[in-house]
């Protein structure tokens, strides 16, 4: 019988390393969480085990604990590969570093020790402050940063061409919070500014939203109670296994005080003391790409900027500025600012069977159950299914089972029909 996405986690390696010293905990594993982010430069996880007193010899060759004859206190070595239906998540090459250890429960002859995981980049980031200068295209500037300070090879790096350039100087930070302060000053050749940077399983992403938004769906799911009460249904891997949780709903309100539909942006220039102004409409200036059928409210409905933004022009190190629309600083502040606030305009939380070729940045298509009494003539809730960006995912592993978790973002209402 093949096995279900869902099936408990099998673990082909896991093993925590200090100093050439090895101790496997397969065995004795409680749980296991993966996590992946469009806010987060690194991949993460955690997870808990029972350490139980006598299994592994300490310094004076005294059987104790793990944690204690390891011992476990920072920065060892996890190397973790999981075996699922839909492929492996293997990090034996390039190992998780601990965080922290702290123990979450203990008895007389035994504790649960909860590891928390980060990918090594992220202690590399901390370790090595920047001080350079870098000129020129800004997608030049992140690659040359990927390779050059964190040493990634080019097959782990899938960055997106910008058309701007901008000037920074690292000031002593670090090379992944110098990239993340480049996302929103970043225009891409084709599209609206606003820019990602996030790891996944494949490696280090730089990516527009338009292009994100721009791919077509990795899956589908579907949530009915049809699919709910056939637990044998071969299907049930492209469930949606508990109800969607709605975390924000097109709060107009708000958006209309985040000025994201209209906004008005007013600049001072330090170099020349000068003062300019911009007004920014998504009716007017438009959204190159978008995931559904329609923006909450129709933009020529807002009659006037709901919102003015004071900034000092961002010029970047002070190099020469060629203020065409491909390099005009006051275009990339307004128009970067709007973008990731209209991609939040409806937020929800999905969970599915485990899916490893799921990454945080991919498209998938949920198809909700209408609520309507005729299910026959209308069995899809239009307004409410389609096209969702993963923002943030979670794969879960325990004794009993394993399971995805995601939240999922979008700007539009709606099912899109038309062609782009």
């Amino acid at each position: 019988m093949a096995q279900k996405a869902s099936a408990p986690a099998i673990y082909e390696v896991l093993t925590i390393i200090k100093d050439g010293k090895e101790s496997v905990l397969k065995a004795k594993t409680i749980n296991f969480n993966y996590y992946e982010s469009l806010y987060s430069p690194v991949i993460t996880a955690n997870m808990m085990f029972l350490d139980a007193g006598g299994s592994t010899p300490d310094k004076k060759e005294n059987l104790t604990s793990i944690k204690d004859g390891l011992p476990i206190t920072a920065l060892e070595d996890l190397q973790v590969k999981i075996q699922t239906k839909f492929g492996t998540l293997d990090f034996t090459k390039d190992p998780f570093k601990v965080t922290s250890s702290p123990i979450m429960h203990q008895e007389s002859n035994r504790q649960t020790v909860l590891l928390n995981l980060v990918n090594s980049k992220e202690i590399k980031n901390s370790e090595l402050p920047i001080f350079d200068r870098f000129v020129g295209k800004i997608s030049d500037t992140v690659i040359k940063i990927l390779q050059q300070k964190l040493q990634i090879s080019q097959d782990k790096i899938n960055v997106e061409s910008t058309k701007n350039s901008y000037g920074v100087t690292g000031k002593g930070r670090g090379a992944l919070n110098i990239i993340l302060d480049l996302c929103r000053r970043s225009v891409p050749v084709k599209g609206d500014a606003g820019y990602f940077f996030f790891q996944t399983q494949d490696g280090f992403n730089f990516k527009s939203i338009d292009a994100l938004l721009s791919q077509d769906s990795k899956q589908k799911y579907i949530y009915s109670g049809a699919l709910r009460d056939n637990s044998d249904n071969s299907d049930n891997d492209f469930k949606i296994v508990l109800a969607p949780t709605v975390k924000k709903d097109q709060d107009i309100t708000q958006a209309l005080k985040n000025g994201t539909y209209v906004n008005r942006n007013v600049f001072f220039n330090p170099q020349t003391f000068e003062h300019s102004e911009i007004v920014f409409s998504v009716n007017k200036d438009g959204v190159k790409k978008t995931l559904g059928g329609d923006l909450p409210i129709k933009p020529e409905e807002v009659k006037g900027f709901t919102k003015t933004n004071h900034h000092i022009l961002d010029i970047g190190s002070f190099e020469a500025q060629n203020l065409t629309p491909n390099n005009d600083p006051r275009e990339w502040q307004a128009t970067s600012q709007m973008r990731y606030n209209l991609l939040h305009s409806i937020v929800i939380k999905i969970q599915i069977p485990c899916n490893t070729e799921l990454r945080a940045g991919d498209i998938i298509e949920i198809e909700l159950e209408s609520q309507q009494e005729d299910k026959v003539e209308s069995p899809t809730d239009e307004q409410q299914s389609g096209k969702f960006l993963i923002l943030h995912l979670c794969h879960h592993f325990d004794t009993l089972r394993s399971f995805t978790s995601l939240t999922l973002v979008r700007d539009s209402y709606g099912i899109r029909r038309s062609k782009d």
